[in-house]
C-alpha cells in the first residue's frame, strides 16, 4: 500500500505481518497487537523496529506501557467513515506517544489535514484509492484547513485564540 507522508507518497521500511506470518529475525516490522511479544523477543538480539497494528477498537491507556518498546504505531481504519482512529490518536499524544503514528485504511483526501491536526504523521492508503487520488490531490487536502476552533498538532492556535489577540 502506498505511504503518505510530509505530501508525498514514500516507500514503507516496515514490513507488515499477519496474525500467522513469521517474524522475521532483523528488519523493521509491524506486528498486530497480539503478536507483540514474540515480536519484541526476536527483534531485540538482532536489531530492527518495531511496530505495532491495532484496532480502531483499542483502548490507547492499555498501550502507554509499549510506547517505549515501539517506534511506531499503526491505527486501523476499516473505512473512511468510521472516526474512532482519529480520537485513538489525539489519546495516544496525549498519553505520550512520540513515535510515528500512521493510520492504515481507506481515508481520503478530505481527511488529510484532520488526521495530521489528531498527530498522525503517515497514512497507509490501499493501492486502488492512492491511484484515484494523486499526491497533488492530497498536498491540497493537507492545506485545504488553515484555522480551526479546536487545537491540534498541525495547528497549534485556535480561531479563538487569533480573535483574543486581535482585541
Amino acid at each position: 500500500m502506498p505511504l503518505m507522508r510530509n505530501d508525498a507518497f514514500i516507500e514503507d521500511r516496515f514490513r507488515h505481518l499477519t496474525d500467522d506470518g513469521v517474524v522475521p529475525p532483523t528488519g523493521d516490522i509491524i506486528v498486530p497487537l497480539a503478536r507483540i511479544e514474540e515480536a519484541e523477543h526476536r527483534l531485540a538480539s538482532n536489531g530492527g523496529q518495531l511496530g505495532l497494528h491495532v484496532p480502531n477498537t483499542v483502548k490507547p491507556a492499555s498501550l502507554t506501557h509499549l510506547f517505549n518498546q515501539v517506534a511506531l504505531i499503526s491505527v486501523a481504519f476499516p473505512a473512511f467513515n468510521d472516526g474512532r482512529g482519529f480520537s485513538i490518536a489525539r489519546r495516544l499524544r496525549r498519553n505520550g506517544f512520540t513515535g510515528i503514528l500512521r493510520a492504515t485504511g481507506p481515508l481520503i483526501v478530505d481527511q488529510y489535514a484532520y488526521a495530521k491536526a489528531c498527530g498522525f504523521d503517515e497514512i497507509d492508503l490501499p493501492d486502488g484509492l492512492a491511484a484515484r487520488q494523486g499526491v497533488d490531490q492530497w498536498k491540497k487536502g493537507a492545506s485545504a484547513i488553515s484555522l480551526s476552533y479546536q487545537r491540534g498538532y498541525a495547528r497549534p492556535s485556535t480561531i479563538l485564540d487569533r480573535r483574543r489577540a486581535a482585541h
